[in-house]
């Protein structure tokens, strides 16, 4: 199970030196990845960077640590421009780019970025199979009912051909969700609980093996809060997602009012007490 951490933007807001702390010691720990939320634009805000943007600073001052925008809200957002940032963060990362997407509940938001909120799981399939087809052909002929590409492609291509593409959803996805993951992505984010996670992670599977796909290619990873109301059972929360045998998971240091000299003295802490 490949472990990693999630960069507590929110609690750390403009102070760039703590951010900059975290990420590298998250590294030099040997935590697997780094992820980062995404809000955009909605009323009551909180605080959060636009998540490319906030991983483009993060490549720049780490080596070997994965990069998780999750998730990016892809109908939302103009495709080729989507492709296009995210290739160039694969490049100057070095190939270390696994995109989180989903589908969001927020209608303002899309309001606010001009798309279509009620046709938005409909153009997150076809999005998703252009931004193959654009991180991986030098040139592209598409004609989507959204997206139209003729004779055009990116440059640079990424380094990872594709790059890795996993959803996030509800707790338990519906039906189009969960054809959606089984279908197209590469692995998804676990919200359910273990009890559930038997029933949806055998759906996803269904959805995979009738797309001609192998159920064990497509990744799990599941979240644990390591501070706040559940802070003491977060090591057997870790030993019952091993057990199942999620591919990865993610600790969460955020949510209990820390400082960050108090983030990083967590993340040291943690990483010897991990379950193996």
């Amino acid at each position: 199970m490949r472990i990693g951490v999630s960069l507590p933007v929110r609690e750390m807001q403009n102070d760039l030196t703590a951010i900059r702390d975290f990420a590298q010691s998250a590294e030099a720990l040997g935590y697997t990845h780094l992820r980062v939320p995404e809000q955009i634009i909605r009323p009551g805000n909180g605080h959060l960077f636009e998540p490319i943007t906030m991983m483009t600073y993060i490549a720049a001052i780490t080596q070997t640590i994965e990069l998780v925008p999750s998730v990016v809200i892809l109908p939302a957002r103009q495709t080729a421009l989507l492709a296009k940032q995210i290739a160039s963060l694969d490049v100057l990362s070095g190939g270390r780019v696994r995109l989180g997407i989903g589908v969001g509940g927020s209608e303002e938001e899309y309001t606010a970025q001009g798309q279509d909120f009620h046709t938005r799981g409909a153009r997150c399939n076809e999005q998703m199979a252009l931004l193959k087809l654009l991180w991986t052909q030098e040139t592209v002929d598409f004609q989507g009912k959204w997206d139209t590409i003729q004779g055009a492609g990116l440059n640079p291509l990424p380094i990872q051909q594709p790059i890795p593409l996993w959803i996030g959803a509800r707790s338990v996805p519906g039906p189009s969700v969960i054809n959606r993951i089984g279908t197209l992505a590469n692995g998804w984010f676990v919200l359910c609980s273990p009890e559930e996670f038997p029933e949806v992670s055998g759906a996803i599977g269904q959805a995979a093996q009738s797309a001609g796909r192998n159920p064990k290619d497509i990744g799990t990873e599941a979240g644990v809060a390591v501070v706040g109301p559940r802070e003491a059972e977060w090591q057997d929360r870790v030993r019952g997602w091993q057990q199942i045998g999620l591919t990865h998971l993610c600790l969460r240091t955020l949510g209990g009012d820390l400082t960050p000299q108090q983030h990083l003295d967590k993340l040291a802490e943690v990483v010897e007490q991990i379950p193996r």
